[in-house]
Formats: structure tokens, sequence, C-alpha cells
């Protein structure tokens, strides 16, 4: 990722009971389990290598001239809603700074899964290539949109 990707802002932050959609929230917590009130309904999701899912404007921007209609934030289940930083660009061991606390370690490629057909038949496979990035917490903080986010050296 080039200097000039490395910087992004954060639009939304988004919590739930578990399942999507998440609603957006002015601002939330996280943890080593991730944002405080965000639950999961599925063992697989969550957990200190999944505690917090990111995802670029530009994904939604990419769906929506594919002709999917969900357009608010949390509408795929993230956490995290970023712009200016292409999300799907970063790398297993990138750090992420987010606002002047949170550290974020990208672990592993977001998979999509079967429950996003309730947003559109062709999904899980539509979101392939566009689904986000999971993180863990590597330092706890406070985050609320309009955060600056920011690739930090490994």
């Amino acid at each position: 990722m080039t200097v000039e990707d490395s910087k992004g802002r954060l639009l939304a932050v988004c919590i739930g009971s578990g399942g999507i959609p998440k609603q957006a929230v002015e601002s939330a917590q996280v943890q080593a389990l991730g944002l405080v009130g965000d639950g999961h309904r599925h063992p697989k999701h969550g957990g200190e290598q999944r505690a917090v899912c990111l995802l670029s404007q530009s994904s939604y921007e990419s769906l929506q001239l594919d002709g999917v209609s969900a357009s608010e934030p949390g509408s795929y289940g993230e956490n995290l809603l970023i712009s200016g930083l292409e999300v799907d660009r970063l790398r297993v061991g990138d750090l992420l700074r987010v606002g002047s606390q949170l550290i974020l370690k990208v672990e592993d490629i977001r998979e999509p899964c079967a429950t996003l057909k309730s947003i559109d038949a062709r999904f899980p496979n539509l979101m392939i290539g566009r689904s986000g990035q999971m993180c863990s917490v590597r330092q706890p903080g406070t985050v609320a949109p309009g955060d600056s986010v920011s690739v930090s050296p490994k």
C-alpha cells in the first residue's frame, strides 16, 4: 500500500445484537473482543482474532453499481466503515491506528457468509474481493465517526 493510500477517515461505527444489519452509533469503546455492545450469533463470528470488521465506502459504492440496494452503514455487518483507505488492499499483519487510541491488526480477509443473502440473492459470491477485513485489537480505545484512520508501520 502506498503512502497516499494509507490514510482515511472513519465514516461510521456500527454495532448490533448479532447478524445484519448493524446500526450506526455516535461512538463505541473497542476492547479485546470488539466493540462494547456488539453481539455475534454464530461461533465463527467474533473472538480475539475477529474482534472488529472493517469495510470501505468504495465497497459500498461498487456493490451499488452492481445493483445492490443496501446503503446504510452497518448493512453488511461491518463495525467500522472507512473512506479514503482501500480496506481490501490491507494485508494480514498491517496495523491501523483509528483515532488517537485504537490500534487494530489485520488478521484475515472477511469471508462473506450466506447470511448476506437476505440483502441480495447473489451473495455471498457477489461480495468476494470487497468484503473487508477482520482485525484483532492491539490497543483498546474509543472511536467515533470523523476519526482519522492510518496504516502504521508493522
